[in-house]
């Protein structure tokens, strides 16, 4: 009787936990097995508590089982291993019939030994130079087709592994080195690689980062000029709405005043009528003809009616004409607000796609390893980035005064009338710009006078009140401020300050990158003289702010 063959697959006696060949397996009431470490492991998770459920069937047991090794299933496990069923692992290339598991490889002889033919191995070329390395079964690859022999060399002429017959022939006069040697440049240039791979990545991660800031930085600038805008808009309308409001009140004062004074005149009338009318009645109870012919001669009763004012012009034009008026008017705004609105749009969508282009320029550029961030050196190439920036008369201190168009700013002995503000500089005397600014800008400043000047930046959150630190330009961690005079010119920051070498002209260009984290300021001439830069990273949107001193006077210039 021939003997029964089962076929058994690898899957059949592999833990469906940690998906490898079981180890200690044991069976859990349902009938399904595991390793002892895995199924513990697994019902002392915090879900199993109280509760003790199967992998694959999710049946629940209460209590928790006890676990024993099956040791039927454990010994057919044994047995599967070192039978040749198992596929895993390397087998000695020496054994005959069954194959026992090699543990190691000869690179000198291209074979892979079991533990006894090893041993073998180690006697029969004791003392030669054979390198041992960890079973491999990829030690045919490592051969040359053509001769047989170990590929110990590589030809760096033909980019090819050889062995020490090939450079005798067909490779004869290239450049050939060992393959240790060649694997120790390859793999010292991949390290290079890939150490630069990821200092760019680095690099490239930092920018992302730091234009994500930007992106925001630059939005809430925009966002809050806009805000100023329109809030200007709406209050011109409002102002717009009361001289409406009054001419419209005007009107009605004339007319109620035309009208009654007819009422008044009318009611005069009245009154002279009822007395004639009361002698009218005396007169009548007389017997005396000749007495009543001779007194009613001086009895007037007004037959004539009063003019009635035209209400209906004045109607039409208090209500028809303004309404039809204002009617025009809405449309017309709304015709040119949608206008201008579709005009800014297509404005920052040009930007956004010009913006994407220079980003991907700058990114073939970093890839060429071309600079793409050159600044600006001709006062031409500045005023690229000229901002035509408006000073905030509600920050300015009380002994500010403007001038020319608010443009101008001097500080005087005595105090102006403005009204209490939240943004207005208590102390010193300052005053900011309205608008943040986050991108490149470029705006100039003449200045005069023995008191001197501050120009520079801060944020929108430095302190306005007090006479401290924290509310002087330049002074604190959210200031910078360069200091001039007739006589010294200084860099302020945070409570240090940096001499500046040249003298300070009558007329300054300030250039600020908020993006790369650069303030500059120059004096400007047919040239640009540098007189001090700084580079830092900012925060948030920043705000131009100016101090002068007393006596001084300082004025935006108008590009």
């Amino acid at each position: 009787m021939a003997a029964a063959t089962i076929s058994i697959e690898e899957d059949q006696f592999c833990c469906s936990v940690c998906l490898e060949v079981l180890r200690d397996p044991v069976t859990i009431p349902c009938g399904h097995s595991y390793c002892l470490d895995c199924i513990e492991d697994y019902w002392n998770r915090p879900k199993q508590k109280g509760q003790y459920s199967c992998p694959q069937c999710r049946q629940v047991f209460s209590p928790r089982p006890l676990l024993s090794r099956n040791t039927v299933l454990g010994e057919v496990v044994e047995k599967f291993q070192q039978s040749g069923s198992h596929p895993q692992g390397v087998r000695c290339s020496v054994c005959t019939g069954r194959k026992s598991k090699a543990v190691k490889s000869c690179l000198a002889c291209s074979e892979s030994y079991c533990v006894a033919h090893l041993r073998a191995h180690e006697e029969s070329f004791h003392g030669k130079r054979h390198k041992l390395i960890p079973a491999s079964d990829q030690l045919r690859d490592e051969l040359c087709p053509q001769h047989e022999k170990p590929l110990r060399l590589f030809c760096r002429t033909d980019q090819q592994y050889v062995c020490s017959q090939c450079v005798k022939e067909r490779h004869k006069g290239h450049n050939a080195v060992s393959v240790v040697e060649e694997r120790a440049a390859q793999q010292k240039k991949l390290q290079e690689a890939s150490l630069k791979s990821v200092q760019k990545l680095k690099d490239t991660e930092k920018e992302l980062r730091y234009v994500v800031r930007y992106i925001k930085h630059s939005t809430e600038a925009a966002v809050e000029e806009g805000e100023r805008i329109f809030s200007k808009l709406i209050r011109s309308i409002e102002k717009q709405s009361g001289e409406l409001k009054e001419l419209l009140r005007v009107q009605e004062r004339a007319a109620v005043s035309q009208a009654e004074e007819l009422l008044e005149r009318n009611q005069r009338e009245m009154v002279e009528l009822r007395r004639a009318d009361a002698e009218l009645e005396k007169l009548s109870r007389t017997e005396d003809h000749v007495h009543f012919l001779q007194r009613c001669r001086s009895l007037h009763f007004h037959a004539k009616t009063l003019e009635m004012p035209n209400t209906d012009a004045l109607q039409y034009m208090m209500y028809k004409g303004m309404r039809g008026a204002l009617a025009d008017l809405t449309a017309s705004l709304d015709e040119t607000l949608e206008r201008e609105f579709n005009r800014i749009s297509d404005k920052v969508i040009s930007l956004k796609e010009t913006s994407n282009r220079s980003a991907s320029e700058k990114t073939k550029a970093k890839d060429a390893d071309i600079p793409y961030n050159s600044e600006p050196k001709t006062r031409a190439d500045f005023l690229q980035y000229h901002n035509d920036i408006t000073l905030d008369p509600n920050t300015a201190n009380p002994y500010l005064s403007f001038s020319d168009g608010r443009r101008g700013v001097t500080t005087r002995l005595e105090p102006q009338p403005y009204p209490d503000h939240p943004s207005r500089f208590t102390s010193w005397a300052q005053v900011l710009c309205r608008a943040g600014m986050a991108g490149r800008c470029y705006w100039e400043v003449e200045w005069a006078g023995k008191g001197g000047v501050s120009i520079g930046i801060c944020y929108k959150n430095m302190s306005r009140s007090g006479g401290g630190s924290d509310s002087k330009l330049g002074h604190n961690s959210k200031s910078w401020s360069l200091d001039c005079s007739y006589s010294l010119c200084s860099f302020q920051h945070n409570k240090e300050s940096v001499m500046v070498a040249a003298s300070c002209s009558s007329r300054i260009g300030v250039y600020l990158d908020f993006r790369g984290g650069t303030l500059s300021f120059f004096n400007v001439s047919d040239t640009m003289d540098l007189l001090h830069k700084v580079k830092t990273t900012f925060t948030q949107p920043v705000y131009a702010g100016f101090w002068v001193g007393l006596g001084s006077s300082l004025k935006l210039c108008s590009l």
